[in-house]
């Protein structure tokens, strides 16, 4: 049984070719040109601007996406996508004021709306994700550029797309209609 589904469409409004995707796939530029809709069929992906899961980083659960607006996209760019696999455990992350894992370490079971109401603090230069799956975003209240975590040490916040040490919220990926 397949755990993901997401097509993407050339147009809007569901036009044009299309690329169907039940896995990671880190270079499609050459099924498409463009992307200016999708649909997500089933499970949740992490769509990306740039090949190799660079560039900015969209979490697309199930539904409909008629243009790229939908998705908060810049630009009607898409060249890779990661699968997010189904969880169902504990999750469990430290983060760390340092790179390399150093310096005070705050750990999270949950979802965090604002870390700086929670630690006091929004700088974490590097992460180790335990358990789960997690989505960081880099305001406050799980709004603006938002990065996925999979279980791993992520050293510097560049390992995880960052351009800042900056986080605002984190929550955990549990949608999985």
């Amino acid at each position: 049984m397949t755990m993901g589904k997401i097509i993407f469409y050339e147009d809007r409004n569901f036009g044009g070719r299309h690329y169907e995707c039940s896995s990671d796939c880190a270079d499609f530029s050459s099924y498409f040109s463009r992307c200016n809709s999708i649909r997500v069929e089933s499970g949740c992906f992490m769509i990306y601007e740039r090949a190799n899961y660079m560039g900015h980083q969209y979490f697309m659960s199930r539904g409909e996406y008629p243009d790229y607006q939908r998705w908060m996209g810049m630009s009607d760019s898409i060249r890779s996508c990661r699968m997010i696999p189904m969880y169902r455990g504990n999750y469990r992350m430290r983060l760390y004021e340092r790179s390399d894992l150093g310096g005070r370490m705050m750990e999270l079971m949950d979802d965090c709306p604002n870390m700086m109401d929670r630690f006091h603090m929004s700088d974490f230069h590097s992460c180790n994700v335990m358990d789960g799956h997690w989505l960081m975003y880099d305001q406050a209240n799980y709004r603006g550029r938002h990065f996925y975590l999979r279980p791993g040490e992520y050293r510097r916040y560049s390992d995880w797309g960052g351009m800042s040490p900056r986080i605002g919220s984190l929550r955990r990926i549990t949608d999985f209609n």
